[in-house]
């Protein structure tokens, strides 16, 4: 990990709060240069304005390729699930899948608030990702395309009761979620 954080230029303590192991640290540096080649490029070239289409599009890719990454998922999951709480200052993972999301609904950012924009942000961060797909597997015992089906049907119903019921925008009350 000193050798890590030496590469890095930042100190080891930095390098422990974001990755408590070195187990966990090489498994999420090789789920993200799983997703650089299989998601990132579909958030970015999506040409539509439609934050619904856009979500949709980054959930089918993310389930496209869940297939290759779910065995490191599990372990991720495994990991950050038994360690301590995460301290002050930053999650301990799913940074990448709140930038996308962030990404995916750039066109709702005008049409919602900021505390409207982040509650949807972290109800989809429910919705996208190993752990939902997990649960359908596991507890409901549906295959990878009638996950994603369920999976899409869901963040489409979120992001348009979202859309549906944004107050006018600069309406700030709340708290950001």
């Amino acid at each position: 990990m000193a050798e890590i954080a030496d590469a890095a230029q930042v100190s080891r303590r930095t390098v422990y709060m974001y990755f408590p192991t070195l187990e966990q640290l090489l498994i999420d540096a090789t789920l993200g240069a799983l997703s650089a080649k299989a998601i990132d490029p579909v958030v970015e070239a999506s040409t539509s304005n439609d934050p619904v289409m856009r979500i949709e599009q980054l959930i089918r890719a993310v389930n496209k390729h869940s297939g290759e990454t779910m065995r490191l998922g599990r372990a991720l999951i495994r990991l950050t699930v038994e360690g301590d709480e995460p301290q002050a200052g930053g999650p301990r993972r799913g940074y990448r899948r709140v930038q996308w999301i962030e990404r995916a609904l750039e066109p709702a950012r005008e049409k919602l608030s900021r505390v409207e924009f982040n509650r949807l942000v972290s109800a989809l961060c429910v919705l996208i990702g190993w752990e939902p797909l997990v649960v359908l597997k596991d507890v409901r015992s549906l295959d990878g395309k009638e996950a994603d089906d369920v999976l899409t049907f869901a963040v489409r119903a979120v992001v348009e009761k979202a859309l549906e019921s944004a107050h006018p925008r600069g309406g700030e009350r709340g708290r950001s979620v």
